[in-house]
């Protein structure tokens, strides 16, 4: 085996590995919008200072996980053109 199918094969196993890690963030990040919306929710209702500061403590929890998993897909991205780009030089 060459250089350029090691390579692909590591490519392979590296977006296998960050589709599995992308599924569980997209997971995760559905359980903290349910979150942040039953923060913002009992903000509302209680006008209370401490709830006020958990919505904003979980609202600030969805917009981390958002930019981790924008960051996944980017990184997915680069490594399928990187793949297809192998793909090409071996074909």
């Amino acid at each position: 085996m060459g250089r350029r199918e090691q390579r692909l094969l590591a490519i392979t196993d590296q977006l296998a590995a960050l589709a599995e890690e992308e599924r569980l963030l997209a997971e995760e990040l559905s359980f903290h919008r349910s979150l942040a919306d039953d923060a913002a929710r009992d903000a509302a209702v209680y006008d209370d200072p401490i709830e006020r500061e958990n919505a904003a403590m979980t609202a600030g929890d969805v917009r981390r996980a958002e930019r981790r998993l924008d960051k996944l897909r980017d990184r997915r991205q680069k490594l399928q053109t990187k793949r297809a780009r192998l793909l090409d030089k071996l074909g």
